[in-house]
């Protein structure tokens, strides 16, 4: 077995403040999101990454390319139907549904996305 070289590993820590890029759309940053994708081949959005709201932050509206998948880490996130997701709620939502999110308490969620997140409203 080959050793695993320096190029071919990434690590970060969720609480590594300095980890955390901010997330921005076409519109410019969202205040108060963040992210820590570590796959460099894979687009920002897609894939497996970490995504960190702070309190009072929310996301910005989109549609789902694919199917996303994600856990509750840490903290509350609520949707906006109303639906509010807690610490250690793993949630599935299809590829084109629509939403925005948004945190009272602020949270950290494990994302894994099979395709990339477009504008509300746009065709699949």
């Amino acid at each position: 077995m080959k050793p695993i070289q320096p190029s071919e590993r990434k690590t970060a820590n969720i609480r590594d403040d300095a980890a955390y890029t901010p997330y921005t759309t076409t519109g410019g940053p969202e205040a108060g999101t963040s992210y820590i994708k570590l796959n460099p081949h894979t687009k920002r959005d897609v894939g497996f990454y970490i995504y960190r709201m702070e309190p009072g932050s929310r996301s910005t509206p989109h549609r789902h390319g694919g199917a996303e998948e994600f856990l509750i880490v840490e903290g509350e996130l609520i949707d906006n139907d109303g639906t509010v997701y807690k610490t250690g709620d793993v949630v599935w939502l299809d590829g084109g549904t629509e939403h925005t999110s948004h945190t009272e308490t602020g949270c950290i969620i494990a994302v894994y996305a099979e395709a990339s997140e477009e504008a509300p409203g746009m065709a699949g």
